[in-house]
């Protein structure tokens, strides 16, 4: 099992927690992540671009001039692609960039992209993150005991003290357990998780 330290909100270690191996040990599966990452940047495109091509322009239903004889080139239609105003020739439509992954490669990406934050000792684990009020200035102070300026913060459970704090921060995302993704964990220099987030990521994704 790793062993990291734990931190309090002034930056200071308090402690040090075993992390469970079958969450932040296990095999860094690369291709899985990458498939991961792939998936949820495909699942969010809108697939609503659209452009039509000759047979939806309107006009150009009479040729422009005759066959032969005027020194042109031959022409069926002004809305031709060549044409100012024609179609275009392969226009994007619309369409679902949306796929699947099943609930094992799910799995094992988000355990890889967890393992390699250990590895590369970019995993913070905070003892409790509790704000009085919704005050960006405070939450900023914690972040800066910590030495984050661009992470991710999880929390077990929704605190709207700290998500509202950290709104404002452009820097810093929050995210619960429940909705933790590889590509958030990925895109972070620091991952910030709270004692019981640890615990109940190792509950839920063991």
């Amino acid at each position: 099992m790793a062993k990291v330290s734990v931190y309090n909100m002034e930056g200071n270690e308090v402690g040090t927690i075993e992390l469970s191996d079958a969450v932040f040990g296990a095999q860094i599966k690369e291709h899985l992540v990458h498939m991961a990452v792939v998936q949820q940047l495909a699942n969010n495109r809108q697939g609503t671009q659209k452009a039509k091509n000759r047979a939806e322009v309107s006009g150009g239903g009479r040729k422009p001039w005759r066959q032969k004889g005027t020194g042109h080139a031959r022409q069926g239609s002004t809305r031709a692609p060549q044409w100012k105003g024609g179609g275009v020739v392969f226009p994007p439509t619309p369409r679902d960039y949306s796929f699947k992954m099943n609930k094992k490669e799910k799995r094992a990406a988000l355990k890889s992209a967890l393992t390699s934050k250990v590895q590369d000792s970019s995993l913070i684990v905070l003892d409790e993150l509790k704000l009085d009020e919704i005050k960006t200035k405070k939450f900023l102070a914690v972040m800066n005991n910590l030495n984050v300026q661009k992470g991710l913060v999880v929390l077990a459970d929704v605190d709207n003290n700290v998500i509202m704090s950290a709104n404002n921060v452009p820097t810093i995302d929050t995210t619960l357990v429940t909705t933790l993704n590889v590509y958030d964990v990925m895109k972070a220099k620091k991952l910030v998780v709270t004692k019981e987030a640890v615990a109940k990521i190792e509950e839920v994704y063991a």
